[in-house]
């Protein structure tokens, strides 16, 4: 079994600890709170104060935090991973971030005999739970095969899609076809309501149809009975469509379904939802459509 270094314990963060212990590796956790370190060190895992205490000894070395900006604080800021990694370790990036970011990381550890492996996941806290996240990764085959096993641990399905940074394109794919379908669940339902018609039974009816999806049979019930209870804060998706949008316009490309949904995301964050779920985006539509909620809520 390896030592394996975990660096920012989120929702997502503590759940994939917990399997990698359970299945036996050594841990070395670092996070901003001391009490979150807290019940793994209870199961003996050690807390360090910073990144760079963490990636001591470490084989392996996993970060999972929200922007490229704390990735790069992580890796290569005061204190941080580069400082104490050793040479042939490993970097595994689950957080979403800047593929150019990615890129830049990777050129800066490889100076220092450090591989690095860009591993974003899709399948929300859910999933970190269960152990089923799918995983996109950009880096290195060979790297790749070293980390297989112990990603293995986390999710039941790994891709190789490219080097360094694709991992993050294709993360950034698998929200824009995701957000765009939760608007699109959203503008549906508010057009069945405006109706007359009930809300669940037209899921239930478009679940078994051509437009039934794994997106659709997860916020169309929430949006149907107004559960907007977070399983991922749409601050989360409004970050990433901050990154895709600034990506797109860089690249000259004309987006123009991903350019509506980031302005419904901002206006989400605006309305002060941006720590409930995602299928808030029908509570932006109502507020614009001045059709309020039903419930209040």
């Amino acid at each position: 079994m390896s030592i394996v270094a975990f660096i920012g314990l989120g929702n997502m963060g503590r759940a994939m600890v917990d399997h990698l212990m359970n299945a036996g590796h050594a841990l070395r956790v670092h996070a901003r709170r001391a009490e979150v370190m807290q019940p793994f060190v209870e199961r003996g895992a050690i807390a360090c104060a910073s990144p760079a205490e963490a990636a001591r000894s470490a084989e392996f070395i996993l970060t999972n935090v929200t922007s490229s900006a704390d990735v790069e604080q992580v890796l290569v800021g005061p204190r941080g991973v580069v400082e104490t990694a050793s040479a042939d370790s490993v970097v595994i990036d689950h957080s979403t971030i800047s593929p150019a970011v990615t890129r830049t990381l990777a050129q800066q550890l490889a100076a220092r005999g450090i591989h690095m492996l860009d591993c974003p996941v899709s399948g929300g806290t859910r999933g970190a739970q269960a152990a089923t996240l799918s995983i996109m990764v950009g880096g290195k085959a060979e790297v790749l095969a070293r980390a297989r096993p112990l990603l293995a641990v986390l999710c039941k399905a790994i891709t190789h899609i490219g080097d360094h940074g694709a991992g993050q394109v294709a993360k950034a794919c698998n929200q824009i076809v995701q957000v765009v379908t939760i608007q699109g669940i959203a503008e549906a339902l508010l057009f069945a309501r405006a109706q007359g018609v009930d809300c669940s039974t037209v899921v239930n009816a478009l679940s078994q149809g051509f437009a039934g999806s794994r997106m659709l049979d997860l916020m169309g019930p929430k949006m149907a009975t107004r559960d907007f209870a977070a399983g991922i804060e749409a601050r989360l998706h409004h970050k990433d469509y901050g990154l895709i949008t600034e990506a797109a316009r860089d690249a000259g490309l004309g987006m123009p379904a991903t350019a509506l949904v980031a302005q419904q995301l901002n206006a989400l964050v605006g309305q002060g939802w941006g720590t409930d779920d995602t299928s808030s985006l029908l509570r932006v539509l109502e507020a614009a459509n001045g059709r309020g909620s039903p419930a209040g809520g």
